[in-house]
């Protein structure tokens, strides 16, 4: 990634350091939902703890789980080739963690708000690296 900062003639392209950030946070946000889709998966003390301090009812937990799973595994099929499929992933988890941030802010729950900020800016960042991929240009 250090041959992108300072390019030099005959080294890589723009469009080559966008790829190459483009994989690295893809796969970063691949597996932090899918890290948080196994942990929604096992109940996790923490995951229990913060859907009831939002107000998040508990049923919801694996249809939740489901969804980052799912976006995490639209993610990789992206990455292999499936740009369409991991844009609408990375557009389905800003969503999500739209909706996540808005569940804090309506609970007044701020002192972790920056964890669904964190995947929101994943997510965000992901979907826009594959659209500028996806469209070969800068």
């Amino acid at each position: 990634m250090n041959a992108c900062i300072g390019r030099r003639a005959g080294g890589p392209t723009r469009l080559d350091c966008v790829f190459a950030a483009y994989v690295i946070v893809t796969a970063v946000t691949i597996l932090a939902n899918g890290g948080i889709a196994v942990a929604d998966l096992a109940s996790a003390r923490f995951v229990l703890a913060n859907m009831d301090e939002v107000g998040v009812p508990r049923p919801w937990l694996p249809r939740l789980a489901v969804l980052k799973g799912a976006a995490a595994a639209g993610l990789l099929l992206g990455l292999l080739g499936l740009r369409p499929l991991g844009i609408a992933a990375a557009a389905g988890l800003v969503l999500f963690f739209t909706g996540a941030l808005a569940a804090h802010v309506r609970a007044r729950v701020f002192y972790n708000i920056a964890v669904p900020g964190a995947f929101l800016a994943l997510a965000v960042a992901a979907v826009i690296l594959a659209i500028t991929v996806q469209a070969g240009s800068l």
